[in-house]
C-alpha cells in the first residue's frame, strides 16, 4: 500500500501549540491550514495582528510535516512487504531498524555539531579574523586577453564569471562526491516574508512549539497506522527516550530551520564590503580571481569537511540571518554558500520574497518547490512585489553609457574577436543605437527650445516642497507595448533575434568583460592625470549598465500582452546629458518595462508546490488576491479563511464619520483637499477628538500634499490656529518625508505619550500619510494608539498613464473571461449575476485604495488586552461596497454610522468612559 493512499485526518487538538488552550479562532485557523496542505489547496488567510498568526501557521504546517513523515514511513514499510507471513514481518522489522539507525545517526551528527559550535563560541573571545595574504593583490583585470568573451558554457549562480577552480568547488557543494554520504532531501516548508526584519520574528515562535520527542518520532508508533489512521501530532502521546542523545535539554523536537539571505546580509568579508558598492558584483569578481586572491572564507577545492561541519551547525541550532552571519565569522566559513548547502536537509526555510519569487534566484540557490509547502506571510505585499520584480528601470544616460562602452570595446578588440562574437556585438550595437536615438528624439519632441531655462527661473522664484518637486517631474508620459517600441526603433531592430542576443550575453559574460575594460580605462586615466586631476571615481562592484540592457532585452524577447514600456520625460536641473550632436538639455528620459499582470511570476510557484498559503493581518478584500493571482486555477483548489480578532468586541469601536460639526457632509476627494471650509471642518473634528481621546492618537492623510495643505492652513490664526490648539491638548508630530528622520520622530512621540501624565497635555498627536513610512510594519500598541483616524480614501492618481493602462488591461481580461463563461452557459439561460455588469477596472481601483486603508487601521490593537477607536472620516465609508472591503472583524455590522457628528462624540464618550480613560 503506497503512502499516497493514506489520508491524514485533520487533528482536533494541536498539542504542539505553545499556549494551552489556544483561542477558538487559532484552532480554526490551524485546522484549516492543515486540511489545505493535506488536500493540496491554495488558500488565502486573514488573521489580524495580535491573534498569534505566526505561531498558528508554524504549528499547523510543522504538525502536518511530522505526520507526513509517519505516513512516508508506513508507506515504505508496506511497500517492502505486503503479506502477513513471517518473511514479510521480518522484512518490515529489518527496514524499521534501518530507518531508526539512519535517523539516530543523523541526530548524533547534529548533536556533535551543537557541541562543536558551543566550543567555538566559548573560544570566541580569543578568535581572530583571518589575516589577509601579505602577497600583493593582483588586479582583477590582467591583460587584454581577460576581456575577451567566453566561447560557451551555461550561466550559473546569476551568471557568475567563475574560475575553473571555483566552478569545481560549486559542483562539489551542489552535488554528491564519491567520498561523501548522499544527503537525503526532505519535504520542507518555505516561509517567505518581505523583509529579513519580519522573518526574524519567526524563529522565536518556532522555539516555543512543543513538538514531542527529542528529535525523531518513535518508529514503533507506525503500528498505529495499521487502519489508515495516521499517528498525528494532534493526538501524540509522550515518547520514551530513544537514545543517549535525547536529554531534558531537548525534550521537544527542534525542527531543522534555515535562514536564506543575499550576499548583502551574509557576506563576512569586511575588506570586500568596505571596497565595493555592490556586494553581489564584488563577490562575483572575487570568485573569478586566482587562488591567491580568492575569498579567504571559501574553503579550497578538496576541503569540504569544514563546509560540511558548518552546514551541520546551521541545521543543529536555528539561526536568524544575523546569527548566521555571526556564526560564519566565528567559524571562518562563508555563511552564504554554507546555507545553500544546508537546503536539502532543512525542514523550515525562511527567505525574503525575492529569493522565492524569482525563478533565477531559486535556480541559483538550488531550490526545488516540487511538492513542497509555501507560506507567504505579510501577503498584502505579494502583488506589489510581484509587479516590482518584473520591472526593468533604466534611463537615457544609462543607454548612452552602454552604447559608448560597447562601441569602445568593439573598436579596441575588433581584430581579436572571432566572427561569431563580432556579429552578436554588432547586433547589440544596432539595438543600443536605435534605443538611444529614439529616446532622444522622443525627448526632443517634448522639450521646447528655451523651456528649460524658463522652468529653472520659475523654480528660483517660487520655492516648492520635495513632494511638489516630485509631482512636477512627471510632465510627459507615454505607454507603449513592446511591439510598438520595437517598431518605432526601426527596421533594423525589427529584424533582430532578441532571444539569440540575450543568450549570447549570458553565455559569453560579455557585460562584465566590457565593464571591466571600461574600469581599466578609468583607472589608466586616473594615473595619467596624476593626483591633482581626477576623472570620475572608480565604479568597481557596481552593476554594469549592460546588465540592465540585458534585462530589458530579456523582457522584450519574452514579452506578452501583459508587458508595457513607459517613457517619461524627467526635468532636472542637474548636469547636461547632451551628446556631441545635440545641444544641452537639462531633461532626460526614464524608460521602464513593467507587467500589468502579477500572476505569471507566481504561477510557477503555485503549479510546482503542494500547497500555497498566503497569510496576512489585513488581506481584505480576499477576492482581489484570488482574482489577480489564481484565475488560471480550478475553483475547487482555491480556499480562504478570515477570522475575527481575539479581543473582546467591547475593546474596539469602529465609526464612519460622515458629517462634521457644521453639519456638512465630509467629502475629502482630491478636489476638496485645498478648500478652506473643508480644512476648517477637519481641524475642528480633530480638535474635538483630542479632548476625549486619551494617550496617543494617529491621523492618516491620503497624501503628503493634503497633509501639507492642512498644516499650512492650521498654522494660521485666521483659520482657527488649530495647530496651537492641538498642541495645548496633545504634543503634535508630523511624519518626516525622509526615512532618516522616522526613528527620531517615533522616539519623541513615544516619550510624549509616556510623559503626558506629568504635563497638562493628555498624550500626543501624530499626523501621518497612508501608504508612507508609518502606515505599515509598525507597532502602535496600547497607549501609543488609543485611536486611529483615517481621513478620506487614498485613491491612486488617475493621471498616471501606467495605472490607466493597467485598469484597461484588467477590464479587457474580465471581458474576455465573461465571453468564455457565457459560451459555457446553456443557450438562452440567464448568466450568473457575478458575470453581468462587473467593472473589473473600477474594482481594482477600489481594492488598491482599501488595501492601503486596512494597513493603516492595522497599526492599532496589537494584542488581546489592547483597545482603541478606529475613526473613518468620509461619507463614502457608509457605502456598502466600501464597508464590505474592511476587515471582517471591523466592517459590516461592526461599523457604526451615527450620521450626525454629535452621535459620533456620544459613541466615543461612552467607549472611553467604559475604559476609565478620557482625554
Amino acid at each position: 500500500m503506497s503512502s499516497d493512499t493514506l489520508i491524514l485526518p485533520t487533528p482536533e487538538i494541536f498539542s504542539a501549540f505553545p499556549y494551552t488552550p489556544p483561542y477558538n479562532i487559532q484552532a480554526q485557523l490551524m485546522r484549516h491550514l492543515y486540511e489545505a496542505i493535506e488536500n493540496r489547496k491554495v488558500t488565502v488567510i486573514e488573521s489580524p495582528t495580535g491573534t498569534g498568526k505566526t505561531s498558528s501557521l508554524l504549528c499547523a504546517s510543522l504538525t502536518w510535516l511530522h505526520d507526513e513523515k509517519n505516513r512516508a514511513r508506513k508507506g515504505k514499510l508496506n511497500n517492502a512487504a505486503t503479506g502477513d507471513d513471517w518473511v514479510s514481518t521480518q522484512t518490515r522489522d529489518r527496514l524499521r531498524r534501518q530507518l531508526e539507525a539512519e535517523e539516530l545517526e543523523y541526530e548524533q551528527r547534529l548533536a556533535d555539531a551543537r557541541q562543536k559550535e558551543a566550543q567555538l563560541k566559548s573560544r570566541a573571545r580569543v578568535w581572530k579574523k583571518p589575516k589577509p595574504d601579505d602577497k600583493p593583490q593582483q588586479p582583477f583585470i590582467d591583460g587584454d586577453a581577460s576581456f575577451l568573451p567566453e566561447d560557451g558554457g551555461t550561466p550559473g549562480d546569476d551568471d557568475m564569471n567563475l574560475s575553473p577552480a571555483v566552478k569545481a568547488l560549486m559542483a562539489r557543494m551542489d552535488s554528491h562526491t564519491n567520498n561523501e554520504e548522499p544527503e537525503m532531501a526532505c519535504t520542507k516548508i518555505y516561509y517567505a516574508s518581505r523583509t529579513h526584519s519580519q522573518l526574524t520574528q519567526v524563529l522565536p515562535e518556532l522555539r516555543k512549539l512543543k513538538i514531542p520527542g527529542c528529535s525523531m518520532v518513535n518508529i514503533n508508533a507506525v503500528s498505529n497506522l495499521d487502519h489508515d489512521v495516521p499517528y498525528s501530532l494532534g493526538k501524540r502521546k509522550e515518547q520514551d527516550n530513544l537514545s543517549s542523545i535525547c536529554s531534558d535539554d531537548h525534550k521537544y523536537y527542534q525542527s531543522r530551520a534555515l535562514s536564506l539571505g543575499s550576499r548583502k546580509h551574509l557576506c563576512i568579508n569586511a575588506e570586500l564590503r568596505a571596497r565595493v558598492k555592490d556586494i553581489d558584483e564584488g563577490c562575483r569578481e572575487l570568485l573569478a580571481e586566482k587562488k591567491e586572491n580568492r575569498c579567504p572564507y571559501l574553503p579550497p577545492v578538496g576541503e569540504e569537511v569544514r563546509m560540511n561541519e558548518f552546514r551541520d551547525q546551521i541545521l543543529a541550532n536555528p539561526k536568524d540571518i544575523e546569527d548566521l552571519a555571526l556564526s560564519g565569522r566565528v567559524s571562518g566559513i562563508c555563511p552564504y554558500f554554507a546555507s545553500r548547502k544546508a537546503i536539502p536537509q532543512a525542514e523550515l526555510i525562511t527567505l525574503p520574497y525575492n529569493l522565492l519569487l524569482q525563478k533565477s534566484a531559486r535556480e541559483a540557490l538550488g531550490i526545488n518547490l516540487k511538492d513542497q509547502i509555501v507560506v507567504v506571510d505579510e501577503g498584502h505585499n505579494l502583488i506589489p512585489t510581484l509587479l516590482s520584480l518584473s520591472t526593468v528601470h533604466l534611463s537615457l544616460p544609462l543607454v548612452q553609457t552602454a552604447l559608448y562602452q560597447v562601441t569602445t570595446y568593439v573598436t579596441k578588440f575588433r581584430n581579436k574577436l572571432n566572427p561569431a562574437n563580432l556579429v552578436q556585438l554588432k547586433r547589440l550595437l544596432v539595438f543600443l543605437d536605435a534605443l538611444a536615438k529614439y529616446s532622444g528624439e522622443w525627448r526632443d519632441m517634448r522639450v521646447e527650445p528655451g523651456a528649460n531655462d524658463t522652468q529653472c527661473a520659475q523654480s528660483k522664484v517660487s520655492p516648492t516642497t520635495k513632494t511638489e518637486q516630485k509631482s512636477q517631474q512627471l510632465e510627459v508620459q507615454e505607454v507603449l507595448t513592446p511591439a510598438e517600441l520595437i517598431e518605432r526603433m526601426g527596421r533594423k531592430v525589427l529584424g533582430l533575434n532578441m532571444l539569440e542576443i540575450v543568450n549570447y550575453l549570458k553565455k559569453s559574460k560579455i557585460a562584465r568583460k566590457i565593464s571591466g575594460y571600461a574600469e581599466k580605462l578609468i583607472e589608466q586615466a586616473e594615473k595619467d592625470l596624476g593626483p591633482k586631476k581626477q576623472v570620475p571615481a572608480s565604479r568597481k562592484g557596481v552593476v554594469p549598465p549592460l546588465h540592465v540592457i540585458e534585462d530589458l532585452m530579456t523582457a522584450l524577447a519574452g514579452a506578452t500582452d501583459d508587458g508595457r514600456i513607459s517613457l517619461t520625460l524627467i526635468n532636472t536641473s542637474g548636469p547636461s546629458i547632451a551628446s556631441k550632436s545635440r545641444p544641452k538639455q537639462p531633461s532626460t528620459v526614464d524608460i521602464r518595462y513593467h507587467l500589468l499582470n502579477p500572476a505569471p511570476h507566481f504561477r510557477d510557484v503555485v503549479d510546482e508546490a503542494r500547497a500555497v498559503i498566503i497569510a496576512g493581518g489585513t488581506m481584505s478584500p480576499i477576492s482581489d488576491v484570488q482574482n489577480q493571482l489564481f484565475s488560471h486555477l480550478p475553483p475547487q483548489r482555491i480556499t480562504s479563511f478570515s477570522c475575527g480578532h481575539i479581543i473582546p468586541p467591547e475593546n474596539v469601536l469602529t465609526v464612519a464619520v460622515t458629517k462634521g460639526p457644521s453639519g456638512r457632509e465630509l467629502d475629502f476627494r482630491a478636489g476638496n483637499q485645498g478648500d478652506s471650509s473643508t480644512l476648517s471642518d477637519l481641524g475642528q473634528i480633530i480638535l474635538n477628538f483630542t479632548r476625549i481621546i486619551p494617550g496617543g492618537m494617529i491621523v492618516f492623510f491620503p497624501s503628503y500634499k493634503f497633509l501639507e495643505n492642512a498644516k499650512s492652513a492650521w498654522a494660521l490664526a485666521t483659520d482657527g490656529g488649530y495647530l496651537e490648539k492641538f498642541d495645548a491638548k496633545k504634543k503634535v508630530f508630523f511624519e518626516p518625508e525622509d526615512q532618516a528622520g522616522v526613528e527620531s520622530v517615533l522616539q519623541q512621540y513615544a516619550t510624549a505619550v509616556a510623559g503626558s501624565s506629568t504635563t497638562s497635555q493628555t498624550g500626543a498627536l501624530l499626523l501621518a500619510v497612508i501608504g508612507a513610512k508609518l502606515s505599515e510594519g509598525l507597532n502602535f500598541a496600547d497607549d501609543l494608539a488609543r485611536a486611529v483616524v483615517v481621513v478620506g480614501l487614498p485613491f491612486a492618481n488617475l493621471a498616471s498613464a501606467e495605472l490607466r493602462e493597467r485598469m484597461r488591461y484588467v477590464k479587457r481580461e474580465e471581458e474576455k473571461l465573461l465571453r468564455e463563461r457565457r459560451k459555457e452557459t446553456v443557450e438562452g439561460a440567464q448568466p450568473p449575476t457575478a458575470l453581468r455588469g462587473k467593472d473589473a477596472a473600477a474594482e481594482l481601483y477600489e481594492n488598491m485604495c482599501m488595501n492601503a486603508v486596512n494597513q493603516s487601521i492595522g497599526r492599532a490593537i496589537r494584542h488581546r488586552g489592547d483597545w482603541a477607536a478606529l475613526l473613518l472620516l468620509d461619507q463614502r465609508y457608509s457605502n456598502l461596497s466600501i464597508r464590505g472591503k474592511l476587515p471582517k472583524w471591523l466592517g459590516g455590522d461592526n461599523l457604526v454610522v451615527p450620521g450626525q457628528f454629535g452621535g459620533v462624540m456620544k459613541q466615543m464618550g461612552a467607549f472611553f468612559h467604559a475604559k476609565g480613560r478620557t482625554g
